[in-house]
């Protein structure tokens, strides 16, 4: 065999046992009725320095070499895994109106965002976190990081045990996800704003930031904090108008051939948009996935195997495929022997947890829940889950952050998603309420008597 078709056979052996090791975890997890991507991200954990470094590190090396072109291919997959995933987060938060639940999402938003959020920030500058910052980490940068870490919650991953459970439909399903819409797109803006500040400190500016000249931490605050604002705008409130048009234009003959082609063109468009801006990408795949959500032809040719609509192929291709490989290499990078200091850990995880915690059962109880019902929305909002990956991937990757910061980030999204997934299935398979209703103001009894029709 050739050089380059060596090269070929030990890439795909290195692709075999990153998605084969992602898809057993996931199925093990899921049979114990946990969010899949804690075995996934297991399944690389496996097959990284942590484990088979350990037993057999020749075999380990020679898998998954730092040289030659399997590292390269893996680190594109691994990015466009990131990006796809960021483009479903924003498919997923489609519909998720809480219409006769207003007033417990609104005081939950703000309480469990802001309240996190500024703890967060206070104790990262109160405290010396500076052993925690990569090559292009700042105080204030690093700061944003961990505020964000404390305030976050995932989309994706409490969807899912929603759905699995059963309780999708449910006022309490439409409280936490409609709060977690607010605060992912909120906490996007915040990272947006931080990666630009790193990219500040390295002088190696990009896009547009560079045709204008901004070269100060203060110039980039204000640059960045604008742009991620003015692109996510007109898509947020045009965005779906848009994605029918051109799904829908007769010269655009890829649709009508290849819905999820159409698709993956438009993740990669509205990231190389971002990266125009100078924006980081996830930016722009966030909104794709906000154009694309809840369109008029997501809901028409539903597929055969019971897909839902024109975008199900690319879905269900990226949950099969770069999705896993991605938290598998999320996984694999993960050196718990190296990086894991279990005292900060220990100490990071119940400080995030507790004030997390505090704040949205804090805001639930304002609204009128009672004290179990805001606790099972508290322990909800406390999972992190894919966006506090993608937190953790996107700063080490820009520098903001150190291994040991990345290692204890991964580790609080798998630990966050894991408690949620089991407090309640405990709830619902002891036939307990996870909220109790609204009493809905008079102008709202209409959308109330309709909400009641929808089956729990």
């Amino acid at each position: 065999m050739s050089p380059r078709t060596v090269d070929v056979a030990h890439l795909l052996i290195a692709l075999v046992a990153l998605l084969g090791a992602a898809h057993i975890g996931g199925y093990l997890f899921n049979a114990i009725r946990q969010p899949p991507v804690i075995g996934e991200i297991l399944g690389g954990l496996c097959l990284g320095p942590t484990v088979l470094g350990q037993l057999a590190p020749g075999a380990q090396h020679w898998l998954f070499p730092s040289t030659g072109p399997t590292p390269g291919v893996l680190g594109a997959l691994y990015n466009i895994g990131l990006l796809l995933l960021v483009y479903l987060t924003g498919m997923e938060m489609r519909g998720r109106r809480a219409r006769t639940e207003r007033r417990t999402v609104v005081w939950v938003a703000v309480s469990g965002l802001v309240l996190p959020f500024l703890f967060g920030l206070l104790v990262a500058t109160a405290v010396d976190l500076n052993g925690l910052a990569g090559p292009h980490g700042s105080p204030a940068t690093l700061a944003l990081v961990f505020g964000m870490a404390v305030a976050i919650t995932s989309i994706p991953v409490i969807s899912r045990i929603m759905i699995d459970l059963g309780v999708i439909d449910t006022a309490f399903a439409r409280i936490v996800l409609a709060v977690a819409v607010v605060e992912d797109i909120l906490l996007y803006v915040v990272l947006a704003v931080t990666l630009g500040m790193a990219q500040a400190r390295t002088g190696d500016s990009y896009g547009l930031p560079k045709l204008l000249g901004i070269d100060t931490v203060g110039e980039s605050v204000a640059y960045f904090t604008i742009a991620p604002l003015i692109f996510m705008l007109p898509f947020a409130w045009r965005g779906r108008m848009l994605f029918d048009r051109l799904a829908s234009a007769r010269f655009n003959l890829i649709e009508g051939r290849a819905p999820a082609a159409f698709r993956m063109i438009l993740v990669f468009v509205m990231c190389v948009a971002a990266i125009g801006l100078g924006i980081d990408p996830v930016f722009g795949a966030l909104m794709a996935g906000l154009c694309a959500s809840g369109g008029a032809r997501e809901g028409a040719n539903p597929l055969p195997a019971g897909g839902g609509g024109s975008g199900a192929a690319l879905r269900e291709m990226t949950l099969a495929f770069f999705v896993p490989v991605y938290f598998a290499i999320v996984g694999l990078r993960l050196d718990l022997a190296r990086h894991l200091d279990p005292v900060f850990f220990c100490w990071f995880l119940a400080f995030a947890c507790t004030v997390k915690s505090i704040s949205v059962w804090l805001g639930a109880r304002l609204a009128g829940q009672d004290n179990s019902s805001a606790a099972n929305i508290a322990i909800a909002m406390n999972a992190r889950g894919g966006p506090g990956i993608v937190l953790a991937s996107t700063s080490f990757a820009a520098g903001v952050i150190n291994e040991n910061l990345f290692t204890a980030l991964v580790l609080l999204s798998l630990v966050t998603s894991q408690a949620a997934g089991a407090w309640l299935g405990r709830i619902v398979r002891r036939g307990l309420p996870l909220t109790v209703p609204e009493k809905p103001r008079p102008q709202e009894s209409d959308e109330a008597e309709d909400a009641a029709r929808i089956p729990a």
